[in-house]
């Protein structure tokens, strides 16, 4: 599983990217976490509120900081 947070890198993007990373880990899945901060790749995905949460192409989320709870259930 491939999991993308998009954003310039701030504390929110930083703390979406932890908050994932533990969510695949408890839900028993090898995920690999790659920040995004190229913001033309951001709005390729639509995406104009950051952070965004991306999992295998598909975008989740955008503009919140979602709980580990919240991504896991999403996984």
């Amino acid at each position: 599983m491939i999991i993308e947070i998009l954003g310039p890198g701030c504390k929110k993007c930083v703390t979406l990217g932890d908050n994932a990373k533990a969510a695949a880990e408890a839900a028993g899945r090898a995920a690999r976490i790659v920040k995004v901060t190229d913001f033309a790749k951001i709005a390729a995905y639509g995406v104009m509120s950051t952070p965004g949460l991306v999992v295998d192409g598909k975008v989740l989320s955008a503009g919140k900081v979602l709980s580990v709870e919240e991504i896991g259930r999403l996984l």
